[in-house]
């Protein structure tokens, strides 16, 4: 299940790991068991919102772009 739909927007799950990285960088297994999503799902889902431009990698982690503060807002 892909969390950037074809018109690329956030699926629910996508939605939910923007939402926990919208205030802190968090690595995957931190966004995992916040939102109880299995790790491989949101690894991959991290790398998905990446690409799309929602969230952005740092040195702590994932952490959510202005786009995806936008989309959740």
């Amino acid at each position: 299940m892909a969390c950037v739909s074809a018109d690329g927007k956030p699926t629910e799950n996508g939605l939910a790991m923007i939402k926990a990285v919208l205030e802190q960088a968090k690595p995957p297994e931190a966004v995992a068991a916040e939102t109880g999503l299995p790790l491989f799902r949101v690894r991959s889902g991290l790398r998905d919102l990446e690409g799309a431009g929602y969230v952005s990698q740092t040195d702590e982690g994932y952490l959510a772009t202005d786009k995806g503060k936008e989309i959740v807002a």
